[in-house]
């Protein structure tokens, strides 16, 4: 497994293009990446749009939260000026846009919900509910760092793959993943391989790893014989 990880696209080809647009997604494509990471957020009618931070600030032309945004006031901001004018008039997808998409390819999708600072009451069940819509239930892992949110999505459906988030060496991690049956964690190079790591491994459970961006540091892991099921990164070129 270590030998041949699936290769996943944080935010897209995010390295060369401006992150979570078609622009990022479609250059992923093209580059033979094994599968897509982005993240969702919810504006204020309901819209599920695809943008990492709870703020439209940091990646578009625009200022504000997006769930005190509407989705019309989303979609007119440029959202890819900020990373190079080359990019301009690039726009915050929608996941259904995305899924519209994605339609016509096999790509694997791992779906992140940003929940862990801004609740967004519902967002499981829509995320669910446009999962089936489109059949992309074979495609899909739905992740987050809150894990009320994991076991939301666990309740609502029960066979969907999910996946834990973490961030650094949490002791905790590996136990609250068996208490919610998860079989696979993201986490980070430095969590791969500690002793919970080995642990979670030894109990069975995937580990993906991000944000995986030098040579380098894979080869750390791939040097330690631990097994990994996927690299997340946003060079995906560098590692096919």
């Amino acid at each position: 497994m270590t030998q041949h990880p699936v290769i996943f696209a944080h935010r897209g080809a995010s390295g060369t293009h401006p992150e979570n647009t078609m622009a990022a997604f479609e250059a992923a494509a093209k580059l033979g990446a094994g599968g897509i990471e982005l993240d969702v957020q919810v504006t204020k009618d309901g819209e599920i749009v695809i943008i990492h931070d709870e703020t439209v600030n940091r990646t578009t032309n625009g200022q504000g939260f997006i769930q005190r945004m509407t989705y019309k006031e989303v979609a007119g901001l440029d959202a890819g000026s900020w990373f190079d004018t080359t990019f301009a008039g690039e726009k915050v997808p929608t996941l259904d846009e995305f899924f519209t998409w994605a339609s016509g390819n096999e790509l694997q999708i791992n779906i992140e919900l940003k929940t862990n600072k801004v609740p967004y009451h519902g967002i499981e069940q829509k995320v669910l509910e446009l999962i089936e819509d489109y059949r992309m239930r074979g495609r899909v892992i739905i992740s987050s760092f809150n894990l009320d949110s994991v076991r939301r999505v666990i309740e609502l459906d029960p066979y969907i793959a999910v996946a834990g988030l973490v961030w650094r060496i949490p002791r905790e991690a590996v136990m609250n993943a068996k208490k919610l049956g998860l079989t696979a964690l993201h986490t980070q190079v430095s969590f791969a391989l500690s002793e919970y790591g080995k642990a979670a491994v030894n109990s069975g459970i995937l580990l993906r790893l991000y944000t995986i961006n030098e040579k380098r540091e894979w080869m750390r892991v791939k040097e330690s014989g631990m097994p990994i099921e996927a690299i997340i990164t946003d060079f995906p070129e560098r590692f096919l």
